[in-house]
């Protein structure tokens, strides 16, 4: 399957995680406990991944599958790194509103090409490293809100503990991406087997995380595992099933293709969600939101278009050869 297929339907399914997220909510707010949807999403992750590899095994009697302890300890780093970030997400908040944090979100897609350039090896362009801080600018521009509107006057108004948690924050969410691809190409094992030991430490951390939410609440609502399903519907169900996709065509990329890959996917994802509230939600599409898709594209094709759409050659290069080929017939012919 080509990496830019993948790319797009992660674009798709990105963007329609907080639509379908909205739609699961009623009258504002949420019937079911939202924390055990990551968990049933990584249990789903971890389901899909153990059928694909007996599979594989059904095909392929010996798929590379590495089980020293010096390699496994290596795969729940990850988690970690995502449960500190989810932590770090909830403090930043606490400083800034809405719109500066999602502002100082993009912020990790710069990050994500330093990272991706210092712990990978991977060496940018000029070019595209344009293209990477055009395609920042794009969705910070797609985001901003009209002059006249109260959140412009506080944008630069948060307290400075804000903004150093918004630049961890982006670190974070980049060194967990960057880490998890050299992860995946570290070795050449079976992705599926890769996976099942990626999701089996999610689920463990994410449950670790509702038996930690039961002793904060008293066990007022009872154990987790009593109120899993409590308020769930069809659309709650959508909203595991597309995360748990998600992740796994992220694994898919982080084998076979790259973060950047990844960055400009979920950018995309962004305002194609922008695109759809218009009409889901009464959602009013601002000069920013066109400018930003504007950019956004423009650096799309900037970072993956081969040189030679993006430079014209000169046309004397070209016309060399012929003209010294000209001049040697026409000597030969004078003598």
């Amino acid at each position: 399957m080509q990496w830019y297929i993948v790319a797009s339907v992660l674009t798709i399914l990105t963007s329609s995680q907080g639509i379908l997220t909205t739609l699961s909510q009623s009258n504002g707010g949420y019937k079911y406990d939202y924390a055990t949807v990551p968990f049933l999403a990584e249990v789903f992750k971890l389901i899909v991944s153990v059928v694909l590899l007996w599979r594989e095994l059904q095909r392929s009697p010996s798929p590379k599958m590495t089980t020293e302890w010096k390699s496994v300890r290596l795969y729940p780093i990850p988690s970690i790194i995502y449960l500190v970030h989810n932590n770090v997400q909830f403090a930043t908040l606490t400083y800034v509103d809405t719109s500066t944090y999602q502002i100082m979100g993009n912020l990790k897609i710069v990050t994500t090409g330093i990272l991706f350039r210092l712990f990978l090896k991977r060496k940018l362009s000029n070019l595209q490293w344009m293209a990477i801080i055009l395609l920042a600018i794009g969705t910070t521009t797609s985001q901003v809100k009209g002059c006249g509107e109260a959140s412009c006057d506080s944008l630069f108004s948060s307290p400075i503990q804000g903004y150093m948690l918004g630049v961890l924050s982006a670190c974070l969410s980049a060194l967990a991406g960057v880490y998890t691809e050299f992860l995946m190409k570290k070795n050449n094992d079976s992705l599926y087997w890769q996976n099942i030991q990626l999701y089996t430490f999610g689920a463990i951390f994410n449950m670790a995380k509702l038996v930690v939410d039961d002793f904060r609440t008293g066990f007022e609502n009872g154990p987790w595992w009593q109120r899993l399903l409590n308020g769930y519907t069809i659309t709650t169900w959508m909203v595991v099933l597309n995360l748990g996709s998600t992740g796994l065509l992220v694994s898919w990329l982080m084998k076979y293709a790259d973060n950047i890959v990844k960055v400009y996917s979920t950018s995309m994802a962004m305002l194609l969600t922008m695109v759809i509230s218009v009409f889901l939600f009464n959602f009013k599409p601002t000069v920013q939101l066109f400018l930003g898709i504007f950019v956004c594209m423009m650096s799309l094709h900037m970072y993956f278009a081969p040189p030679s759409m993006l430079v014209d050659l000169p046309l004397t290069s070209k016309a060399a050869p012929e003209s010294a080929v000209e001049v040697s017939v026409d000597r030969k012919a004078a003598s």
